[in-house]
């Protein structure tokens, strides 16, 4: 059985096709949610949320297609599922990808991002980044290969830039960032994100005692 403490705790996939998951997994523990890893369509049951990590953005969206994951993440999300996606999962989330070919996407926020912005492998780097909604210290970002957004619709507020380019941002439900915070041991974006999701209703914590039970 589940305890009915535990059960009130909201339940967050990280999609585990590539990228920092076990880091995340971490990160999001830290701040009081469970966690499970989404790699086929029935693992997005019963979540409260959704994190898409780094990796290869076209690699993620290829494999996702193939188990039909990519689709059932689209649904979910445009029901309004809060979903964070760093890096790669920026480009995810996006709407649209400035200066390159077609390639799969979860889609959905108001954005269009350019992949490897900042350089490739070689030029990535580590800066401070202010982001006036965590408050001060600014956050360490750690950018891999990192995209940047070229514009943003006005759904969409910026939380963040560096050089001048927006690299942080959310709308109703999302939550995206061209940087690494799962890298680091500053858990105040995945706090940011757990806060737009809250505790789970009654009904959903004895459904879940429920199913546990009968296991």
């Amino acid at each position: 059985m589940v305890s009915a403490a535990a059960a009130r705790r909201p339940r967050i996939g990280v999609l585990a096709v590539q990228g920092a998951v076990s880091e995340h997994e971490a990160a999001l523990a830290d701040v009081g949610a469970r966690t499970s890893r989404v790699r086929v369509p029935a693992d997005l049951e019963g979540l409260d949320g959704l994190v898409i990590p780094g990796g290869e953005s076209t690699t993620v969206g290829l494999v996702a297609g193939e188990s039909g994951l990519l689709d059932a993440m689209r649904a979910r999300a445009d029901a309004g599922m809060p979903v964070l996606g760093t890096c790669a999962g920026m480009i995810m989330l996006a709407d649209g990808v400035a200066g390159g070919g077609p390639q799969p996407l979860v889609r959905g926020m108001d954005i269009v991002v350019r992949r490897n912005a900042f350089g490739r492998q070689v030029h990535s780097f580590e800066a401070p980044v202010d982001m006036p909604v965590l408050g001060d210290p600014p956050v360490r970002g750690i950018f891999i290969r990192a995209p940047w957004i070229e514009h943003v619709g006005p759904s969409v507020e910026v939380l963040a830039e560096h050089g001048g380019h927006p690299v942080a941002a959310r709308d109703a439900t999302r939550i995206v960032a061209a940087f690494h915070p799962e890298l680091t041991d500053d858990r105040r974006l995945h706090r940011l994100f757990l806060e737009g999701i809250g505790p789970r209703s009654a009904g959903m914590e004895h459904e879940e005692d429920a199913v546990v039970g009968a296991q």
